[in-house]
């Protein structure tokens, strides 16, 4: 069956976003009285921001009324988005160009399907908007990978089939839910966490045009 949608995930696939989200809420655990890890910060993976602050307090032994909860979560909104006010094209993660121009050229709809809500803005400052036909982002949707919501509603905006449909992801939670939605997967980051993709590559470096011809047509 021939492939005609491909969707990427945003944070950790087209940019390296994740760095400044880790920064962000390492600061506010910070400020709330206790350490947060980088390795606690791969629970954070593909997690609506809601989400990640009931684990971040959940790990502090800190609990919150509704008013500090929301204001926490304005807080490092407010802090992530100073990050990544002075992103620009150096933050493209390597051979995404590629990979992006070479598809375009094969007239593959492709969309970006993310829990961030700030996909349109990161693109636009690095300039790969117009490759994208639809985002679909967490203004979108309700319900947070696993579940399939957001990629669902990218291959609908995108009218193609979900079993026409390939996934770029690098968290656990998005590998499944590209499976929940009937989509092929590429793993992108450590084969042995990610290894119910369909495929696995460290980086887009090591994705060559001869297996992204394959994947379409196969």
């Amino acid at each position: 069956m021939k492939k005609n949608g491909f969707i990427f995930d945003l944070d950790g696939v087209i940019v390296d976003t994740a760095k400044y989200h880790y920064l962000a809420w390492k600061n506010l655990a910070n400020k709330l009285g206790f350490e947060f890890t980088e390795e606690q910060n791969e629970l954070f993976k593909g997690v609506s921001r809601k989400r990640c602050l009931d684990i971040l307090l959940q790990i502090g032994g800190v609990t919150a009324t509704q008013k500090q909860f929301d204001h926490w979560m304005g807080e490092k909104n407010k802090e992530y988005l100073q990050y990544i006010e002075n992103m620009d094209a150096s933050e493209i993660l390597s051979d995404v160009p590629k990979v992006l121009h070479f598809l375009k050229e094969k007239n593959i709809q492709m969309a970006v399907g993310s829990a961030s809500k700030n996909a349109r803005p990161i693109l636009e400052k690095v300039g790969l908007i117009s490759y994208f036909n639809t985002i679909i982002d967490g203004n979108n949707v309700t319900k947070a990978k696993p579940d399939p919501e957001v990629f669902l509603l990218a291959a609908q905006e995108l009218g193609v089939r979900p079993q026409e449909c390939v996934v770029f992801e690098d968290a656990v939670a998005g590998i499944q839910a590209a499976k929940n939605a009937s989509m092929t997967s590429i793993g992108i980051g450590d084969a042995k966490i990610l290894a119910e993709a369909n495929y696995n590559f460290r980086d887009f470096t090591e994705i060559s045009l001869d297996f992204l011809n394959a994947v379409i047509y196969e």
